[in-house]
């Protein structure tokens, strides 16, 4: 079995796989006469449009999973990006793979630990939510429409998630 190690999820290391929506340096600005602040623009939403697509708002509801984690699926969306926004303080872990062919070599896995939330752009490899520590909800924005907008590919070999000693 292969490992693969945990990184922490930034802004810059997450960028070849779509959005980090967090608060930190967002652009925000009032509104509502000053009662509310506006985070802007947290992340790019494709939903293909064009083609029929429209936004799907969800709330997916992720179990723990068994430790040690195992890697041996993952899967993209080819017809429009996906957000995970957690509902609260959250520690959930993140594995993704560039679009196009699958390439087991060109894995990432990152960490979230407190209120980050994570977008996949159209077409990018991730393994399905992988929470730690109980129950958790986020709301989830990705694409709906007729079209089958889920592909599933199969390692030959199974990756295991590993810190490294940073968290």
């Amino acid at each position: 079995m292969q490992t693969l190690t945990l990184e922490p999820l930034t802004r810059a290391a997450f960028e070849p796989f779509g959005d980090v929506i967090e608060l930190d340096g967002a652009k925000h600005f009032p509104i509502n006469g000053g009662t509310t602040e506006r985070f802007h623009d947290l992340a790019r939403v494709e939903i293909g449009a064009d083609s029929g697509g429209r936004p799907l708002i969800n709330v997916f509801r992720g179990q723990s999973r068994p430790q040690p984690v195992e890697i041996s699926m993952m899967e993209r969306h080819p017809l429009g990006s996906q957000a995970f926004l957690p509902v609260g303080v959250v520690s959930y872990l993140v594995v993704v793979a560039p679009a196009g062919d699958f390439d087991a070599k060109k894995m990432r896995a990152f960490s979230i630990r407190g209120w980050q939330g994570v977008n996949y752009a159209r077409g990018v490899w991730h393994h399905p939510l992988i929470v730690l520590g109980g129950v958790r909800d986020f709301v989830v924005i990705d694409r709906g429409g007729s079209e089958n907008n889920c592909e599933e590919t199969y390692l030959s070999e199974k990756f295991r998630l590993v810190e490294n000693g940073w968290g």
